[in-house]
C-alpha cells in the first residue's frame, strides 16, 4: 500500500476531499455522541455546505498551498491534514489543526503520522504568537486521543459551546 502527500489541487482532488470530509463529520457524529449528535452532524452535510466548505478550503489553499496536504494511494485520495493558515493563528494564538482524517483502510499503516509531520512543519514556519499546535478532539474519541497524546498534545483549557438561538 503507497501513499503518497501532496499539497491539495482544487483542481483534481475537491471530490475525494469532500468524500474524505463526510467520512471525517459523519465518524464525529456517530462515534462521539449519540443520535443526537449523528443526526444534527448529517444534517449540515448539504450540497450548500459542500459548496462554502470547499470555496473556504480554496481561500485558505490561496494562503498557503501547504494547509491542506492529501494522502493519495494509485487512484484515490485516503486522507488529509487541514492546518490554518498563518492569517488566521490568531484565533487560538497558535497553529491550528483544523482537521485530520485518515480512511478507515489506511488507518495503523503511518498514514496518519505522515499527515501529522506535515502539519508540524507546516506549523513550524508559521509566525505565532505562541509556540503551539492547537487542535480540538473529542474525549470520546480514544483512537484519536491516543494518536495525539503520542504526539505529545496534553489537554490545554477545555471549549464550550452554545446554541447561537438565545432561547
Amino acid at each position: 500500500m503507497t501513499v503518497d502527500l501532496r499539497p491539495y489541487d482544487p483542481t483534481t482532488d475537491a471530490e475525494g476531499l469532500y468524500d474524505c470530509k463526510l467520512a471525517f463529520e459523519r465518524g464525529l457524529g456517530e462515534n462521539t455522541g449519540g443520535d443526537d449528535k449523528a443526526t444534527v452532524y448529517e444534517a449540515k452535510l448539504t450540497d450548500g455546505y459542500r459548496d462554502r466548505w470547499l470555496d473556504w478550503v480554496d481561500r485558505c489553499v490561496a494562503d498557503d498551498e501547504r494547509c491542506v496536504t492529501v494522502a493519495v494511494d494509485a487512484a484515490n485520495l485516503v486522507g488529509y491534514v487541514f492546518v490554518l493558515p498563518e492569517r488566521l493563528a490568531m484565533i487560538w494564538d497558535a497553529a491550528v489543526i483544523n482537521e485530520l482524517y485518515v480512511a478507515p483502510d489506511y488507518r495503523g499503516t503511518g498514514v496518519a503520522d505522515d499527515l501529522m509531520a506535515a502539519a508540524v512543519a507546516l506549523a513550524a514556519d508559521q509566525s505565532l504568537p505562541l509556540d503551539r499546535v492547537v487542535l480540538d478532539v473529542d474525549p470520546a474519541n480514544e483512537r484519536a486521543q491516543a494518536f495525539y497524546d503520542r504526539y505529545g498534545f496534553e489537554s490545554w483549557g477545555e471549549m464550550v459551546a452554545r446554541p447561537v438561538d438565545p432561547d
